[in-house]
C-alpha cells in the first residue's frame, strides 16, 4: 500500500470521477467489487455525489450523466482530474494549445476549482485546482487508482500539447526503446502512458483509461464478470511489467485492474 499524502504536486494525477447511468447500481458494484465505502452529498440540480473511500481514505467520486450529457451521447466513464496551480491558466493554454474547454473553469462551493478539457486528438480530461479538498488520499492499495493510459490516434501530437501544457516528459522504456509505448514522467513520478496508435481500437474515441492496483488480477477479474461487468481483454501478462484486464462495469465504463509484476 502507497498512500498519497496531499497536496499533489502540480501536473500529477489528483483524482478520478466516474459518469454513470445508474448511480445506485454503479455503487452496488464498486463497493462489492474493491471493497469501498460510498458516502453521497447533495448535488445540484436535485441529484448527488458520490465519494468513494477504501480503508476511510478518498479513492474517487461519482454522479449521475446530466441530461445535457445524455443529449450529447457521452457514455458512461471515468475521468481523470490533473492537479495545476490555476484552472484558469490551465484553461487559456488548452485553448492555445489547439484543445477545447468543454465546461468551465468552475468553482465547485470552497473545495476546488476545476475545468473540463479535451486535447486535440479529442480525450477529454479534467484539471484540478484544489482549495480544500485535495484530491485522492490513497494509491497503489487494492482497489485505488495507480496508472492511467492515454489512448489516441495520435500519440505524437498528443504528447507535444500535454508535456506543453503540464510540462510531463514522455519517454520511451529503457527496457523497449523500440517500442511505442511512451511513459509519461512528470517531475520525477512516473504516472501513466501513451500506446501506440493502433491500440486504439477502429471507431472507438480517444480517450484515458484508468488503472486500479490489483494483489490477484485473474480473481478480481472474474469477480468483476460475477458482478454483471464485462472482462473485454485478458487477463493477459506483460513481460517484466505485470498482468492486467480491460473490464467494463455494468453500466459501460471502462477501467484496468493491472497487478505489478512482484519484484524479487
Amino acid at each position: 500500500m502507497s498512500e498519497h499524502t496531499p497536496p499533489h504536486a502540480p501536473g500529477m494525477f489528483a483524482w478520478i470521477e466516474l459518469a454513470t447511468s445508474d448511480q445506485a447500481g454503479a455503487k452496488s458494484f464498486y463497493t462489492s467489487l474493491f471493497g469501498w465505502s460510498a458516502d453521497d452529498s447533495p448535488m445540484a440540480p436535485g441529484g448527488f455525489y458520490t465519494l468513494f473511500r477504501q480503508h476511510g481514505k478518498q479513492v474517487g467520486g461519482g454522479y449521475t450523466l446530466m441530461p445535457d450529457q445524455v443529449a450529447m451521447h457521452v457514455p458512461p466513464n471515468w475521468l481523470v482530474y490533473v492537479a495545476v496551480e490555476s484552472a484558469d491558466a490551465a484553461m487559456s493554454k488548452t485553448n492555445e494549445l489547439g484543445g477545447k474547454v468543454l465546461a468551465g473553469p468552475i468553482d465547485v462551493m470552497d473545495v476546488g476549482r476545476m475545468a473540463i478539457l479535451s486535447d486535440p486528438t479529442g480525450a477529454v480530461f479534467a484539471v484540478w485546482q484544489a482549495k480544500k479538498q485535495e484530491g485522492m488520499e490513497i494509491m497503489g492499495a487494492d482497489g485505488t487508482f495507480s496508472w492511467a493510459d492515454l489512448k489516441t490516434s495520435d500519440p505524437k501530437r498528443a504528447a507535444a500539447f500535454y508535456s506543453a501544457l503540464f510540462g510531463w516528459s514522455l519517454e520511451k522504456g529503457e527496457d523497449d526503446p523500440e517500442g511505442g509505448y511512451l511513459h509519461i514522467k512528470n517531475g520525477e513520478h512516473f504516472i501513466g502512458g501513451v500506446p501506440p496508435a493502433e491500440h486504439l481500437q477502429p471507431g472507438v474515441p480517444p480517450h484515458w483509461m484508468v488503472y486500479f492496483h490489483a494483489t490477484d488480477c485473474d480473481a478480481l477479474s472474474s469477480k468483476a464478470k460475477s458482478l454483471g461487468a464485462e472482462v473485454c481483454f485478458g487477463p493477459v501478462t506483460l513481460e517484466e511489467v505485470g498482468r492486467f484486464s480491460i473490464v467494463a462495469d455494468p453500466q459501460g465504463a471502462y477501467f484496468s485492474l493491472f497487478q505489478p509484476m512482484r519484484k524479487g
